[in-house]
């Protein structure tokens, strides 16, 4: 569009992607969201330093904040986004609900929290000034209220700036559906498709799609006003709060058809590349003309093919989805537009970037379109498959298996879809034993191919050669908490082999696997007259060996142990970088399994610690306010018997 772009950038953002496709750059000096992104006064500064007229909020932090929309007006900027009255008519999701009811929009009635009963159980505590899964609780045990509404109020905090939190009827299997509005400022509304997000981990969205495959099944069983029922109640929204630009309508239905408004994202949606796909429009230049004061022009667009979105994360599904830190030593996903499909992905990292502790721990979003549901889903599982992601453990495989599930390929999902399916089972690795054991093998081989490259003489001599006969070499990787280990050996060949120089690699343990190539980055393996080919890359201790549809990550057990890095018995580790927010133990109390023991904020998620068995808290090694990484000892919990010996051991004689 011929418009120039300022970034605002945070101290761990410094080489973000993002910094570096700007036309100029403003640093917010700073980590946490608090110091930096969540400061408008900063950012309006930025604007001015850089000469910008105006101000994209982009789909978090400050973009529903209506006080800093109105400063950035009063700075005489131009804010991208709907009027501050509408945002502070929506801010609110109690008085939202309000101004809903009265304009004839179906809506869930609210709970006070004071005075629940058993009766309303179970119910849903949310965050009354944001989204995101920040805030929200499921309670239903009304022992467990109190608890989780202070824990609500703190995330809430966190994320916002802003405690207050609300109660609501809560449906267990919902499907959560959203209608995408444009407006201008000249009257104009349209209601641009709809999109179903009812697959979620702690309330937050991991895999949108439009059409709504909800609403599809219905139309098909001739419930034809069903989407235009949602449209219309769309457009009574956001005209009843004089509403302008993007935004949306979220609903929750159930199967029949009959929905309630839950909010209105008063913003762009993480997940408005599916209607961008399914539509051809671009929701963002949109956002842009409407500010410039542009109507909307031509007619409404209508929606052709289906689009999906998966929400990359750096998070550990198989470990209650604790989110991971690190380095992204290297990132592919293939892109490709044609008639058949259309693979996009949007992204906020490349190679080299660093995943860090202080935000959400999305790394992309990559999205597929094609003309029906099935072929999409099958083109998404398949990017997903064939990505490289050298760096911080991700849901990727979590992901590839609910887009290949039978009951996704036949749209019959709700809000609890993960949990009917089971995490175990949506977890499982894409590479089975038998791929596991080949990738295991071609690590081997290709280290000793590295070992024997970077070797200063006889490097073409084949590892472990003797004139008498060469031994077994033997190496061993992990996987997970299993240790594999490889025998291998070079022997002699007339003719020799590309496997090895002067010889032919064999494997004692492996029968019917046959060596083809091996090289430092690639290794061709053949078993059972299928030939697999891997690359293999290496980061200090970390191995990644990856071939066509999956990927195995393994550890590089060392010949020699260290005993500085053996712990003690009993130790508790981090399982997730963070700040500690709270603690509720003391050392020397006893403890009994599943007991929480501290509370740990980790990329805007507040996560429970718990005793993992019986005990006396011998070691309390964290106190509040401390920065963790992944591994780090939080306690030392031993058991009874333990604990009284060493006290007597340490007590004179």
């Amino acid at each position: 569009m011929g418009i120039g772009t300022v970034a605002v950038y945070s101290d761990p953002d410094a080489q973000a992607p993002h910094v570096q496709q700007a036309d100029v750059a403003v640093q917010l000096p700073g980590s946490t969201s608090a110091q930096t992104y969540l400061r408008g006064e900063l950012i309006i500064d930025a604007a001015r330093a850089a000469g910008a007229d105006a101000i994209h909020p982009g789909y978090g932090f400050l973009s529903e904040n209506a006080e800093f929309a109105e400063a950035v007006i009063d700075a005489g900027l131009v804010w991208i986004g709907p009027p501050p009255a509408a945002i502070t008519a929506m801010g609110s999701k109690v008085n939202a609900k309000e101004l809903m009811a009265a304009a004839g929009v179906p809506v869930l009635g609210d709970l006070d929290p004071a005075r629940v009963t058993a009766a309303d159980l179970p119910l849903l505590i949310k965050a009354s000034a944001g989204g995101g899964g920040r805030g929200m609780r499921i309670v239903r045990d009304l022992a467990e209220l109190e608890e989780n509404v202070a824990a609500a109020k703190r995330e809430a905090e966190s994320a916002f700036g802003d405690p207050t939190v609300f109660c609501e009827p809560y449906i267990e299997r919902g499907h959560h559906i959203e209608v995408q509005v444009m407006a201008d400022g000249h009257g104009a509304v349209w209601a641009v498709g709809e999109r179903e997000c009812s697959i979620q981990r702690r309330h937050q969205k991991v895999i949108e799609e439009a059409p709504a495959p909800l609403i599809e099944k219905l139309t098909a069983d001739g419930k034809t006003g069903v989407r235009e029922q949602l449209y219309d109640a769309a457009r009574k929204a956001v005209a009843a709060i004089g509403y302008s630009g993007a935004g949306t309508v979220e609903f929750l239905a159930d199967q029949s058809g009959r929905f309630y408004f839950l909010e209105t994202n008063t913003r762009l949606q993480v997940e408005h590349p599916v209607t961008e796909e399914t539509t051809g429009l671009d929701l963002v230049e949109w956002q842009l003309r409407v500010a410039m004061g542009e109507p909307l022009a031509g007619a409404q667009p209508r929606a052709t093919g289906h689009a999906i979105e998966a929400r990359l994360y750096a998070e550990n599904p198989a470990a209650d989805w604790a989110p991971q830190s690190g380095t992204v030593h290297r990132f592919r996903i293939g892109e490709h537009h044609s008639a058949a499909s259309r693979i996009r992905v949007d992204t906020g990292i490349a190679d080299g970037s660093e995943v860090s502790t202080y935000y959400d721990p999305m790394l992309a979003k990559v999205i597929s379109w094609a003309p029906t549901r099935r072929r999409a889903s099958a083109a998404l599982a398949a990017a997903l498959a064939n990505a490289t992601l050298h760096g911080p453990i991700t849901n990727r495989d979590m992901l590839v298996n609910t887009l290949r599930s039978a009951q996704f390929r036949t749209g019959d999902t709700d809000t609890g879809f993960i949990e009917e399916v089971g995490l175990d089972a949506l977890s499982t690795p894409l590479a089975g034993n038998d791929d596991v054991r080949l990738a295991v093998i071609a690590a081997a081989l290709a280290d000793a191919a590295a070992n024997r490259a970077a070797a200063q003489v006889l490097a073409t001599i084949p590892s472990g050669f003797r004139n008498v006969g060469p031994g077994y070499q033997v190496k061993k990787f992990t996987v997970g908490d299993e240790e594999l280990a490889v025998r291998y050996r070079v022997g002699r060949s007339a003719a020799g082999s590309a496997a090895a120089p002067g010889g032919v690699v064999c494997l004692p343990d492996d029968d019917g696997v046959v060596v083809v190539a091996s090289t430092p980055g690639r290794v061709a393996l053949v078993r059972s007259g299928v030939r697999h080919e891997f690359t293999v890359s290496r980061y200090g201790a970390t191995v990644f060996v990856d071939s066509p549809g999956q990927s195995v990550t393994l550890g590089v057990v060392p010949r020699y142990v260290d005993p500085s890095t053996i712990q003690r018995p009993g130790s508790l580790f981090a399982p997730m970088p963070g700040s500690v927010i709270r603690v509720a133990v003391g050392e020397g109390d006893r403890v009994v399994a599943g007991q929480p023991l501290l509370w740990l904020e980790a990329m805007k998620m507040e996560h429970t610690v718990a005793a993992p068995s019986d005990g006396v808290v011998t070691t309390l090694a964290v106190e509040e306010g401390r920065q963790l990484a992944v591994g780090d000892v939080l306690a030392v919990i031993e058991s009874v018997d333990a604990a009284d010996t060493d006290v007597s051991l340490s007590t004179p004689k």
